[in-house]
């Protein structure tokens, strides 16, 4: 293994240089910094994180603070992650998951009284965080994935709900479906005040008021069970909905096999959507379900980015909301008996509804 002696041997420089170069601790020339780095890539050294922090002060180490779902991490949980993972490697910095298990602030006066993180990114913040609090009054430099009720001065990146609930709403009053329900996150979440459980359901009343929508919305499965059993009591009180948003991938499951037994299939008596789910994981179900695809990556990177920066210049508040993305699949259609012009990726199509009216139970319903 190289040492630092054998890049100052290369570079041509004092061993004393090549760790100023390396690890930041004084201004060292262009021209000499680049062949110092051009040495250690070529003899493959890696200057040690603790050594870098004993003499800059810095460990260049961030910690991104997620509860455990309690479902595990999924696909569209980990592309926040390793969005943020990589847009910190591109910056030099090292990001450690944390995931919390038992007292968040606990866990947090824990991690950050080691002295071994620079900063902390914050996910799954709830409107009225306790985190925030606790890292504010400590100093500890952090910025947040999501937001709380109020973020003000915090940094961050967090999706736009409103923006996200318009275009899921377009979609389906395009296809000429003319009532929506909405499954919210389970209800715990929702009790909790979780950001996105919240944000969202205020959001997609709003559109669909705004579209002049039928919507119904007081369901909150978090199971595939539960998920079930919330699609039969939507059919019993409300027969007339075609359409149907549902925020939590497990309760999609549910509603799939509830529709399953009663006869009908997807999307010929109703369209089903994904909300705030990958299309890899909207790919995983049959049919290929319609996602509100959100921007993990991109929001992760800019999370972490945000906080490097807030590491490396006080400058002001960052705050960026991006929307998700309407990723159509094989569960979105007209309602039966309808023919409507939509739009997908920018170009018309028509399809016209199938039959001479809704079949099987939904047709007794509805008589």
């Amino acid at each position: 293994m190289s040492s630092i002696r054998d890049v100052a041997e290369r570079a041509g420089v004092a061993v004393s240089t090549v760790s100023a170069a390396l690890n930041g601790t004084r201004p060292v020339a262009a021209d000499t910094r680049r062949r110092i780095e051009r040495a250690a890539a070529d003899l493959g050294y890696r200057p040690s994180l603790l050594a870098r922090g004993l003499q800059s002060k810095r460990t260049r180490i961030l910690a991104l603070l997620y509860p455990a779902p309690r479902s595990g991490f999924g696909v569209t949980e980990m592309q926040f992650a390793t969005g943020a993972a990589e847009a910190a490697r591109e910056l030099g910095y090292h990001l450690l998951l944390s995931p919390e298990h038992a007292d968040p602030v606990e866990e947090l006066r824990h991690l950050t009284g080691l002295g071994l993180v620079d900063g902390v990114l914050l996910m799954e913040v709830g409107l009225d965080d306790e985190r925030t609090d606790f890292l504010m009054e400590a100093g500890v430099p952090f910025s947040m994935i999501g937001r709380t009720r109020d973020p003000g001065s915090i940094d961050h990146a967090d999706i736009d709900f409103a923006a996200t609930a318009r275009q899921a709403v377009a979609h389906v009053a395009g296809l000429g479906h003319r009532k929506l329900a909405f499954f919210n996150l389970a209800a715990d979440a929702y009790a909790a005040q979780y950001g996105p459980a919240i944000r969202a359901g205020a959001e997609f009343a709003e559109a669909a008021r705004a579209a002049g929508l039928g919507y119904v919305d007081d369901f909150r499965p978090g199971s595939a069970e539960e998920g079930r059993q919330a699609f039969d009591r939507l059919v019993a009180a409300h027969p007339d909905v075609t359409a149907l948003a549902v925020m939590d991938d497990h309760a999609a499951a549910g509603v799939i096999a509830a529709v399953a037994a009663r006869g009908w299939r997807i999307p010929e008596d109703l369209t089903l959507l994904l909300v705030l789910s990958s299309a890899a994981v909207a790919e995983m179900f049959h049919p290929r379900l319609t996602t509100l695809e959100p921007p993990s990556a991109e929001l992760g990177g800019l999370g972490a980015r945000m906080l490097i920066d807030r590491l490396e210049d006080d400058g002001p508040p960052r705050h960026r909301l991006l929307p998700c993305r309407l990723v159509i699949g094989d569960s979105s259609a007209p309602p039966r008996g309808s023919a409507v012009v939509w739009r997908s990726g920018g170009s018309a199509a028509t399809r016209a509804g199938e039959g001479d009216g809704i079949r099987g139970d939904r047709a007794r319903l509805t008589e």
